[in-house]
């Protein structure tokens, strides 16, 4: 097989074309059908999506070809990918799937699946998933008439998701005199988010809560909080929070508009957590790619920072190993254990209020304790030749290093998916990361005789 379906976040590409066609989401269900069977006994999918007008072509071959293998099917609609994730564990049944391109343009569409203990699947049940598909084994395996599975919908779906999302939220505090932007991105979190904070006292200033199959994440939402911050500042907000399609990134503005990526909500949970003996090891989990400005933010606790590879699936994967109960993404993709198996926007969210409220402080003075170093990129395309090996990669990490007096951070990091190299130097003098960026970027040009790119 010389075809990999399966990217960094499930199966994603253009809408109808390969290998995102109903034809290929049948044979996913077919496939998926037949890994998550166990024994004999009755089993049951769960499938969510957002609110792509091609998540109905999607959702429909999927039921297809789960049920043609025997499998029922619990549908629930345009759910948040962390709600699909709970309702599944809560209905107990053998997985779910996710029909969702994330903070992508609506022209996209994915497909990610949940394990049976509702994390992300690994390395070794996408491959096998995707063998079954690539190949033609599953098209001997059809049950009886009688075995077909039946599929049905689930109309309490986004309720159970909110309560189960407010019982994050301590019990003493509310939200009342809060006045809040919530940006859905016209997307899956449409109406769970809105609904959830009004419930806890808060006011509600909705923006792109008007999904209508194609506006899903344009110029709206966590990948564009544009209109959030000026909605914050025209209507005296005292913050706004902007999710992304399917509900599992966030990121926030305080009450003048400035942004909180994601390396400045780690910051803030992570202090909480630190100043409550909560944050567990002492240690959080982000990828190589965060500013090194979070783990000043986090010094005067001696606490750490667990490095993974780029992905929330790698993040899951060190929380899980370490015990760890916080880690996150630049994006604003951040994950609480405690509370849900992946990125959950929504939650997320929450706990940043709740510390707001436990020390009687606005978002921008908690937000003021993430100073972001400044930092330069470059990408190095390799024009076909063959990647860098990584000791040659490391050292000229260490000479860099060497220079910057180990001050500042530095990443250098051939791409999974693309035939790049990207640069990223960190330095509190942001004209000495953008020389050392450019000066890096060639000299790992000048291996391959390869050309530079901003970037």
């Amino acid at each position: 097989m010389n075809e990999r379906l399966f990217g960094t976040d499930g199966i994603r590409g253009v809408a109808n074309e390969h290998p995102m066609t109903a034809d290929m989401a049948l044979r996913l269900g077919r496939a998926a059908g037949h890994v998550f069977r166990r024994g004999d006994r009755p089993h049951t999918i769960l499938i969510g999506k957002d609110t792509r007008q091609s998540g109905y072509m999607f959702e429909n071959a999927l039921t297809a070809g789960l049920c043609s293998m025997g499998v029922n099917v619990l549908l629930v609609g345009p759910l948040p990918t962390p709600g699909v994730s709970y309702i599944m564990r809560s209905l107990r049944t053998d997985a779910a799937i996710m029909i969702s391109a994330s903070h992508n343009p609506f022209q996209y569409n994915g497909i990610k699946f949940f394990g049976p203990d509702g994390f992300k699947l690994d390395d070794k049940l996408e491959a096998e998933i995707e063998a079954l598909v690539m190949g033609n084994e599953i098209d001997h395996f059809k049950p009886a008439p009688d075995g077909i599975g039946w599929a049905r919908r689930i109309d309490d779906a986004a309720g159970r998701y909110i309560e189960f999302a407010k019982a994050s939220f301590p019990r003493d505090l509310r939200l009342d005199g809060l006045r809040i932007v919530v940006d859905c991105a016209h997307g899956a979190a449409y109406k769970v988010a809105p609904n959830a904070l009004a419930e806890l006292g808060a006011e509600i200033i909705p923006v792109g809560v008007n999904p209508n199959g194609i506006n899903i994440n344009h110029r709206c939402g966590s990948v564009h909080p544009e209109e959030m911050r000026a909605t914050v500042i025209r209507e005296r907000a005292d913050l706004g929070v902007a999710f992304d399609g399917d509900g599992d990134r966030v990121v926030m503005a305080d009450n003048d508009g400035r942004l909180l990526d994601g390396n400045a909500l780690l910051a803030v949970l992570a202090r909480d957590l630190l100043e409550r003996g909560a944050l567990t090891h002492d240690t959080l989990a982000t990828t190589i790619m965060a500013n090194g400005g979070l783990q000043r933010a986090i010094a005067p606790w001696n606490a750490q920072i667990a490095w993974t590879k780029v992905g929330d699936r790698h993040v899951v994967e060190t929380m899980r190993e370490h015990g760890l109960v916080l880690g996150g993404e630049s994006s604003g993709h951040i994950v609480l254990l405690e509370h849900n198996t992946t990125g959950d926007a929504l939650i997320t969210a929450l706990q940043v209020l709740a510390a707001m409220l436990r020390k009687a402080q606005g978002l921008s003075v908690l937000g003021s304790a993430y100073q972001p170093l400044p930092e330069a990129h470059r990408t190095v395309p390799l024009n076909g030749r063959a990647k860098p090996e990584k000791d040659v990669l490391d050292q000229i990490s260490e000479r860099a290093m060497e220079e910057l007096g180990g001050k500042g951070r530095i990443v250098l990091r051939p791409s999974g998916t693309e035939p790049i190299v990207r640069v990223m130097v960190q330095h509190d003098d942001g004209r000495v990361a953008e020389q050392l960026t450019e000066r890096i970027a060639n000299e790992i040009a000048a291996l391959g005789e390869l050309a530079v790119k901003e970037g």
